[in-house]
């Protein structure tokens, strides 16, 4: 039995979905893997469905009845793994955006250096993105800023989607609180974790855009992190979030 879970939520991923998978359980550590399918009209499931005749007991699937976003599907792999029993729980994409190998570097900030939540960082070391036109690092770079001014959260990255939870955060949190679908739940969870008292790592990455699918950015997503982070600040935390 694996200590860790990669969680990867997929909606029209036939391109990369194998690939990646392969990747993971490529690595010197023994990852186990949850793909959550949100119903892919171009086979997403049937490929995973074959791969895991390959990793018996290594990659499971869980499928849905939709689209029904981001933040969702996360919640939902946060607790299929909690009742798992794992210890550590990965957030990552299915675009090769986040480098599998890195997974061994959030576990280490986890496992080893005493981290509760490692985050893979774009922006902790200046500005690491691949294939991305300026408007959008730009808007994204100035989107986390403005995340940090408002929260006073110590975190550079706080919309990225590549991080590793320890059982105890997600165990502490009230997950079913939890409001938000897209950028905007990257930074509740993170505020979060933080508000609880729980210690943040930023490990630096190399963020490449993805090469191969179609990008579910949306003005609608991005729209409600900016939106969505004043109320974060307003809100009680305590009262909320916390079981």
């Amino acid at each position: 039995m694996s200590d860790s879970l990669v969680i990867i939520p997929t909606f029209n991923e036939k391109e990369n979905i194998e690939k990646i998978i392969r990747f993971v359980f490529s690595l010197k550590k023994d990852f186990h893997v949850l793909v959550v399918e949100d119903n892919s009209p171009d086979g997403t499931a049937d490929i995973v469905r074959r791969v895991m005749k390959d990793f018996p007991g290594r990659l499971f699937m869980e499928e849905r009845t939709g689209k029904l976003g981001l933040g969702t599907a996360y919640l939902h792999g946060f607790k299929w793994g909690l009742a798992k029993g794992y210890e550590y729980i990965f957030e990552m994409d299915a675009d090769f955006s986040h480098n599998p190998e890195d997974l061994l570097r959030l576990y280490d900030a986890c496992a080893v250096q005493g981290a509760d939540v490692a985050v893979g960082s774009r922006y902790i070391r200046g500005v690491n993105v691949v294939n991305w036109p300026m408007g959008r690092i730009l808007m994204s770079y100035y989107a986390s800023a403005y995340v940090r001014l408002i929260t006073r959260m110590k975190v550079r990255d706080t919309t990225a989607g590549f991080v590793c939870y320890r059982r105890k955060v997600l165990e502490a949190i009230n997950l079913d609180r939890i409001r938000f679908i897209g950028y905007a739940f990257q930074i509740e969870m993170k505020y979060t974790a933080w508000k609880l008292g729980f210690r943040i790592f930023e490990v630096p990455i190399i963020f490449t855009d993805r090469t191969e699918g179609q990008s579910k950015m949306s003005s609608g997503i991005f729209k409600e992190a900016v939106l969505g982070v004043i109320s974060l600040r307003c809100q009680n935390i305590h009262k909320i979030h916390c079981k």
